[in-house]
């Protein structure tokens, strides 16, 4: 079993890396195989709605979505984590999640389990964490909780280790995700199938 984390912040070792740092430590101590997948500092593009993926199963512009793509394929799990700009997730994981998975055929994300995590000084983690958690949604992904909402407070990594509750928050939140890919693999074990797929109708509102 294997969860891969995104760090959505352009500070490699900042706050976000320290609560991911935080998940990391529980998934292994259960098992769990684990990678954090940094977006970098180089800047990443919005979708430009040529719909080329449609056609390639590859968003037209190779850069750290095609790679991550990659490594999702094998991936159970998924955390993509982010520091609060203006109430929202950072300008490059929202353009980075905005092609993934707009580009993606459904196979990569449907029913893995993911969760988002929000990290802030202050306040705007609960409006960051909703946009981050409805790319989730709409893909058919097992969303998955903790003992409150995932997020950790903090100026610095050094601040962000007194926020003790946000802390165990992550390592509940490791847990919970370290549990639900062990039914899932048990119930696969099992042999019970996937839900059944059917074709999605458009209704456009207007015609």
């Amino acid at each position: 079993m294997k969860v891969l984390l995104v760090n959505g912040s352009p500070n490699k070792d900042g706050c976000t890396n320290a609560a991911l740092q935080e998940i990391v430590c529980e998934l292994q101590r259960q098992g769990v195989e684990t990678e954090i997948f940094w977006l970098g500092r180089k800047a990443i593009s919005g979708c430009i709605a040529c719909r080329s993926c449609a056609e390639t199963g590859e968003c037209v512009m190779d850069d750290a979505v095609n790679q991550f793509r990659a490594k999702a394929k094998n991936a159970d799990g998924f955390i993509f984590g982010s520091p609060v700009h203006y109430a929202a997730a950072s300008g490059s994981l929202t353009s980075f999640m905005d092609r993934l998975f707009f580009s993606d055929s459904g196979e990569t994300f449907r029913l893995k389990p993911a969760a988002a995590v929000a990290v802030a000084r202050r306040g705007g983690t609960t409006a960051a964490l909703d946009q981050i958690n409805k790319y989730f949604a709409i893909s058919q992904m097992l969303q998955v909780g903790s003992c409150y909402w995932n997020m950790v407070h903090g100026m610095t990594p050094q601040e962000l280790q007194q926020d003790e509750e946000g802390l165990c928050t992550m390592r509940v939140l490791a847990r919970n995700m370290a549990y639900l890919l062990r039914c899932l693999a048990a119930g696969n074990a099992a042999g019970i199938p996937l839900p059944e797929q059917e074709e999605k109708p458009r209704t456009n509102f207007i015609r």
